[in-house]
């Protein structure tokens, strides 16, 4: 079913652009741009008001009047969007260094004698978050100072990161602030210690390096699992089996495939198969491909989506008609699909003409005859798009938290910015299960809910029992 798009260019109805290259002016192009071509634009506004959505427009353009600073102006426009959706949007700079450090002169620094601080550690009788911590290029050393544990980088191989900046802080409440690769500010509620060798924030895990620290078997596990870069399988017991999927990215489908191919027996004739999810943003809808014949147990019916046709978005299919690696066949598809589109502009096209399309197996196997899949608040996306098929299969139950919860509006697109210093990624499609069957800001509920008073790396342990 097509439906007219009702796209409107609120709060001004015109918008010309300077080449000053100011907050102000590239807040207005984010906003153009966004109003005009954005799949899940319309949808908000009709659901949430044209009173709001100006009110909030308002505000943040006021305080773009007041921002000089490159990245605060690029944290204030990606706050702006916040108000459509949760996910699948972003404002990405295309020079980090004029972007980034020089916003970052006068960023807080500790001169801390690493010696000094050693045996500091080295004479300690209490377990705290002191100490000294790796998380993937940064070596950060964590010190008790006023009540506050501040963490300041040791070591930054291949970053823009200086030593003795202060990369992270834990306040007394527990609460703590990470700043990212690029600067930004990730909060997190609750800072936990698992055991004495990591240290959680949020969706971080940092591993103590120094002083040595007794290891846990069932943390070592949570660790492994929460720090691979890549799928593996591995036995939890002579009745289970553990996936690790950590990405849907699409340069994970081989790998993913491989260790599917690898295991394929020792899968399906093992009496249960949990799969880790937890921190997969999603990627592909290739990635997963392999794994759903594992579960299934009858037809999986996939609704499609809607693509918006604006001149900028249709370029995107424009494109693939001359790409010079496209099949013959592909090239057919995305001439049709880029007419259809082009005839059809300011509306929102269902280029396959069908709401939903079912997929079938020749195979039910017996074994695994119960799938666990644990979740969280990190899986989106294509991970979601997977939870929708897999909860199909009368063998799956899902463990863990909600999801994060942003699937409806998808197909991410760039658009350079007019003074060329940032990307605006906004997206190109909408799902058809919308307004029935939403996703977007309220996620995938588990059917096995996990609190929060079980400890993450005690997740699996949960499952494999439940499974048992």
């Amino acid at each position: 079913m097509r439906k007219s798009a009702l796209v409107l260019l609120l709060f001004s109805p015109f918008f010309s652009f300077s080449q000053d290259c100011d907050c102000v002016s590239k807040f207005k192009w984010v906003k153009e741009t966004f109003e005009q071509n954005d799949a899940g634009f319309s949808h908000i506004i009709n659901q949430k008001g044209t009173a709001s959505y100006n009110n909030h427009t308002k505000l943040f353009l006021e305080k773009a009047q007041e921002t000089n600073s490159n990245t605060a102006c690029y944290e204030l426009m990606r706050s702006w969007m916040t108000f459509f959706r949760k996910g699948h949007f972003g404002i990405r700079p295309l020079d980090q260094e004029l972007s980034e450090t020089i916003d970052n002169k006068e960023w807080e620094t500790l001169n801390i004698d690493l010696e000094d601080f050693k045996t500091h550690l080295k004479n300690k009788k209490n377990k705290d978050y002191e100490g000294i911590w790796k998380s993937g290029p940064y070596v950060i050393g964590i010190k008790n100072i006023n009540n506050e544990y501040k963490g300041f980088i040791i070591e930054a191989n291949g970053s823009q990161w200086k030593k003795g900046e202060v990369k992270l802080v834990i306040n007394p409440d527990n609460s703590s602030t990470y700043y990212m690769g690029d600067y930004s500010t990730q909060n997190f509620t609750n800072t936990e210690l698992l055991g004495g060798k990591y240290l959680q924030l949020g969706f971080l895990t940092l591993e103590k390096t120094y002083p040595n620290a007794t290891e846990d078997p069932v943390i070592e596990r949570y660790y492994k699992s929460i720090s691979s870069d890549s799928p593996y399988l591995e036995r939890v017991n002579p009745n289970t089996l553990l996936l690790r999927i950590p990405s849907f990215d699409a340069n994970q489908k081989q790998l993913i495939d491989s260790v599917l191919s690898v295991n394929h027996a020792l899968i399906t004739n093992t009496k249960n198969l949990l799969i880790d999810l937890r921190g997969n943003g999603g990627g592909s809808d290739r990635s997963f491909e392999e794994i759903l014949p594992i579960l299934y147990t009858g037809p999986i019916e996939t609704v499609g989506v809607e693509l918006f046709s604006t001149e900028r978005n249709n370029e995107r299919v424009k494109n693939f008609i001359s790409h010079p690696n496209a099949s013959p066949e592909f090239k057919e598809w995305a001439t049709k699909t880029y007419d259809k589109l082009s005839k059809n502009q300011g509306e929102y096209v269902n280029v396959d003409s069908v709401r939903t399309t079912t997929t079938e197996f020749d195979t039910i196997y017996s074994y695994p005859k119960n799938v666990g899949i644990i979740v969280d608040g990190q899986n989106a996306s294509s991970t979601e798009q997977f939870l929708l098929a897999a909860k199909q299969s009368t063998k799956v139950k899902l463990f863990g938290q909600t999801t994060f919860g942003a699937l409806d509006i998808s197909y991410t697109y760039p658009a350079k910015s007019p003074c060329g210093d940032f990307e605006l990624i906004y997206c190109l499609s909408r799902s058809l299960r919308i307004p029935e069957m939403t996703i977007d800001d309220k996620g995938i509920h588990p059917d096995y809910y996990i609190y929060n008073e079980v400890p993450k790396y005690e997740w699996i342990e949960f499952a494999v029992q439940k499974l048992n």
